[in-house]
């Protein structure tokens, strides 16, 4: 009889203590969740509720010589990008970036000799062709208001092709350069092979270590990279709440029976420029790489928490 009471006094309190560790990790998980942090999604909003917001952007000094990206931090300063020779496709001369955060009356100074440029995608606006195997809006889902929100996918499957997208990054300043909730969505090919859209403007993918402010993830989870496994070439990104561009070419994996004979390979221009040219792919990207490989399949455009937009985007098949 007594050995029975010790065992379930035992029993009581393994339940207790595990009752509790679970309550315990509950609690870690729910302190280390961020609180939530303003965001917008159109440049009217920026500018009503954030007075600094028009100092984000680009910026060519008179000369022509040198050329500066603004992008804000979550306390009010700015990190500043200096190139040499022009901006990132666009003259830079590849040499280092010269990585700083600024207060706005410093940033002020620095400008001085500089105008602001917009610059647009030279495939902006690209027609979409009458033979095209996905058209805009009807073979997407979760489209709203005429844009295909993150969250959504291709109602069809696709092998081998060429597609064409543009999206919208949502202005997101309470968050670190670098965080993955800065504006973060993807471009997920077959849930095997993701191309990462983010808010990744001002930052020097090259040296991660030269970028002046905290550092909170990975080079290769930035925007235009393929995810965790390779960089882009350059870094094209526009800033926030401007529309940018994809373009690109896939070709997707062969299978003789269940035996791939052939790795999938891809090509992408970011805002025109050239970021991964015929890539080969032996495996996915990130999680991707744990899932088999496939042949064909939708076309993911993924959900994690903030409205990206997409529009005008279409699909051929590659030949």
């Amino acid at each position: 009889m007594t050995t029975r009471i010790h065992k379930d006094r035992n029993n009581n309190m393994k339940t207790v203590s595990a009752t509790l560790m679970f309550a315990l990790a509950s609690l870690t998980v729910q302190a280390a969740k961020p609180a939530p942090v303003p965001m917008y999604t159109d440049p009217q909003s920026a500018n009503e509720a954030v007075a600094v917001f028009p100092k984000v952007g680009e910026y060519i000094s008179n000369d022509g010589k040198t050329a500066i990206q603004v992008n804000l931090l979550p306390e009010g300063t700015f990190l500043v990008a200096r190139y040499s020779g022009g901006l990132p496709g666009d003259g830079w001369d590849r040499s280092p970036i010269e990585s700083s955060i600024q207060t706005a009356d410093e940033l002020e100074t620095a400008l001085s000799g500089f105008k602001k440029v917009e610059r647009k995608s030279p495939t902006l606006g690209k027609p979409q062709p009458a033979d095209a195997l996905l058209k805009f809006p009807d073979d997407f889902s979760n489209v709203q208001n005429g844009y295909l929100m993150a969250g959504g996918k291709t109602e069809k499957e696709l092998s081998s092709f060429h597609m064409h997208l543009e999206f919208l990054m949502p202005f997101k300043p309470g968050r670190n350069l670098s965080s993955q909730d800065r504006g973060n969505s993807g471009i997920y090919i077959f849930h095997n092979y993701e191309i990462q859209v983010i808010d990744s403007f001002g930052l020097d993918f090259e040296n991660p270590a030269n970028n002046a402010n905290t550092i909170e993830s990975l080079n290769k989870q930035w925007c235009g990279s393929l995810y965790k496994e390779k960089l882009p070439d350059v870094n094209m990104c526009f800033p926030p709440l401007t529309w940018q561009t994809y373009d690109i070419d896939f070709i997707a994996p062969k299978f003789e029976g269940d035996q791939k004979v052939k790795n999938a390979r891809i090509t992408v221009y970011h805002n025109g420029v050239l970021i991964h040219d015929d890539v080969e792919l032996k495996t996915g990207t990130g999680a991707g790489a744990k899932r088999p490989q496939l042949a064909e399949g939708p076309v993911y455009f993924q959900n994690h928490g903030t409205p990206v937009m997409f529009r005008n985007v279409w699909a051929t098949e590659l030949k």
